[in-house]
């Protein structure tokens, strides 16, 4: 598979193809911070999420009275990209529809994933132009994974995830086969930080709603960290595989919810996903830093 590298003076980054995915950012003392794979716990890194988020009920939807099948997360992850443009430290990758993907998701679209180093930060950028005669309606995100311990000596226990402000979201609830169900409070300590433990994630992602747009895996113990900021994102989603000590934690800003359980959604009719008029483009910014 295609990889294509950019550099600045202070990181190191990969992305293939498949999917834009990420596959390393390293800062200049070689240090590798993004999850690397692995099948016993999650053999992906950093997927990008199109255009549906999580799972369908019964794997599917409707759209104007017909049935269609999206596996979880969309096409998107499995789909190759085009690189449309290059620099030394910016990359755009292209992905247009298709006949395959018009057979389980009937809109025309161009779809471009943009990476652009700025010191110690990777700005993402995610555009969707709507190329056909009406409306069309989806999901996007991002679900990097990073990981913990980000420095020898250190335990998964050691870290936390603490918002750039204090915050009172709501977390989404959901069944045992990950659909949602409603939502409930959720208190962080001192309003800002979730300690992170191995059976935090017994029961899948920790999904918030109503939270502050910027959150930081850190460790009071260590001197490297990672800020994700999602300004334009309505949900951020924590993660690592189910009931295992995996040494890694997602971080994926969401901009809607997967299916409501035991409902095959109608997608027109589904109040959080995008709506994107025939013409019309829509642009999402995202970033991860390094510190």
């Amino acid at each position: 598979m295609q990889l294509i590298s950019i550099q600045n003076e202070r990181l190191d980054v990969i992305i293939s193809a498949l999917g834009a995915e990420l596959q390393s950012i390293k800062d200049k003392d070689g240090c590798e911070y993004l999850w690397q794979g692995d099948p016993a716990y999650w053999d992906r890194r950093a997927i990008n999420i199109f255009p549906y988020i999580a799972r369908l009920t019964e794997g599917k939807y409707v759209y104007e009275g017909n049935e269609y099948h999206l596996p979880i997360h969309g096409f998107l992850p499995d789909a190759i990209l085009t690189v449309e443009s290059k620099s030394g430290s910016e990359v755009c990758f292209l992905l247009k529809d298709s006949e395959e993907t018009r057979s389980v998701y009937p809109f025309a679209f161009e779809l471009r994933i943009v990476y652009a180093l700025l010191s110690n930060i990777i700005n993402i950028r995610f555009e969707v132009l709507n190329t056909g005669d009406g409306g069309m309606y989806f999901g996007i995100g991002g679900h990097p994974g990073f990981l913990v311990p980000l420095e020898t000596g250190l335990e998964f226990t050691d870290y936390e995830l603490e918002f750039d402000r204090p915050c009172t979201p709501t977390r989404i609830c959901f069944s045992e086969k990950c659909f949602v169900t409603g939502v409930v409070d959720y208190h962080l300590v001192n309003g800002r930080t979730l300690p992170l433990s191995h059976d935090l994630f017994d029961n899948d992602a920790i999904v918030l709603k109503h939270m502050s747009s910027a959150v930081t895996l850190k460790s009071g113990k260590g001197e490297k960290s990672v800020t994700v900021s999602f300004p334009d994102m309505s949900y951020i989603g924590f993660w690592h595989a189910v009931k295992k000590e995996a040494p890694y934690v997602c971080i994926e800003p969401w901009s809607s919810l997967p299916s409501r359980e035991g409902i095959v959604e109608d997608i027109s009719r589904q109040a959080d996903l995008i709506h994107l008029p025939a013409g019309k483009r829509y642009v999402n910014n995202w970033s991860i830093k390094i510190n």
